[in-house]
């Protein structure tokens, strides 16, 4: 009964975030009271991926650990830089300048692998991801925060860093562990239940997220709604020149994770180590970036799935 339940809202997945984003907008007191939980439902939620996916299939061969370095150093280094050159070189500043290098120097979102698997790509390629680039993003900062020179210490980012590395790294091991020796070959119908959960627990984290925009759109709504333009035009723009980048370079089937990753970032774990001169004017755009981000597998999912079919067919 619950098992064929949780299967139906797999099916209905991208609806059921897009209610989770109308409850929390309309509802702040519903997601302030969320909010304090959030660790704990990035938690559940990698979990659930970890156990879904199998670290066998999570880390494949060495050339995919070889190549999964590469990208994070593309993604948390090269795209900063280019950035920070493109803002230098055209005199662009102000918050919008800043979010967007903030953005793009940070590791992805717990939710990459679910949201990949919303839109119907392999999480794999997510799940590796995401281990790797927030375990090395101490590392992958201090040339960016050092060219920008408006971002303070590197060493700052340290523990917020390494207390996120460390909640995945014990969520991946408890999901692994499970599949391992509990569950070793799920069958269909059970990872069909996984998959309703993660949406649950995602709906019920995007609630937890919304209470900074609610009340934004209620007190300025031009405001608010500039900055949900911009952070549109921000995420998906970076989702879909990821898409096509590793399509055109033939690895056709990370495509949609990696698409999704360059997108969606983790804000948070920088925003917890930068000071508040720094933070406060950009944290209407960093609530605002929470939409695109949830209606990623509604709104994208189409060109995710051509990203990652094998045939232009």
């Amino acid at each position: 009964m619950i098992g064929s339940a949780l299967g139906a809202i797999a099916r209905h997945g991208r609806l059921v975030l897009v209610a989770g984003l109308v409850i929390g907008l309309a509802s702040p007191a519903a997601a302030g009271a969320i909010r304090p939980h959030i660790g704990w439902l990035v938690a559940i939620l990698l979990a659930f991926s970890a156990y879904r996916i199998g670290v066998r299939a999570a880390w494949g061969a060495f050339d995919a650990l070889a190549r999964t370095l590469l990208v994070v150093a593309i993604l948390q280094v090269g795209m900063p830089l280019v950035v920070i050159g493109i803002e230098h070189g055209f005199g662009l500043s102000g918050p919008l300048a800043l979010a967007l290098v903030i953005m793009t120097a940070t590791a992805p979102v717990a939710g990459v692998p679910n949201l990949t698997i919303l839109v119907g790509g392999d999480p794999a390629p997510a799940l590796r991801l995401l281990v790797v680039a927030t375990g090395l993003l101490p590392l992958t900062v201090v040339p960016v925060f050092l060219a920008s020179g408006a971002l303070g210490d590197p060493l700052a980012v340290v523990p917020a860093a390494l207390r996120l590395a460390g909640l995945i790294a014990v969520a991946a091991v408890v999901g692994f562990s499970i599949r391992a020796f509990v569950a070793p070959h799920p069958t269909r119908e059970r990872v069909a239940a996984i998959d309703g959960a993660s949406a649950l627990v995602m709906t019920v984290l995007v609630i937890g997220l919304m209470e900074a925009v609610g009340t934004a759109i209620r007190v300025d709504p031009r405001a608010a709604g500039a900055s949900a333009v911009a952070a549109f035009l921000a995420n998906f723009g970076f989702q879909i020149a990821g898409g096509l980048v590793c399509r055109r370079l033939g690895r056709r089937s990370a495509a949609p994770a990696i698409g999704i990753a360059t997108g969606n970032r983790n804000f948070v774990l920088l925003l917890t180590a930068l000071p508040a001169a720094v933070t406060d004017p950009i944290m209407l755009f960093v609530g605002c970036y929470q939409l695109p981000m949830y209606l990623t597998p509604l709104l994208l999912a189409g060109f995710h799935r051509w990203a990652g079919q094998e045939s232009d067919g």
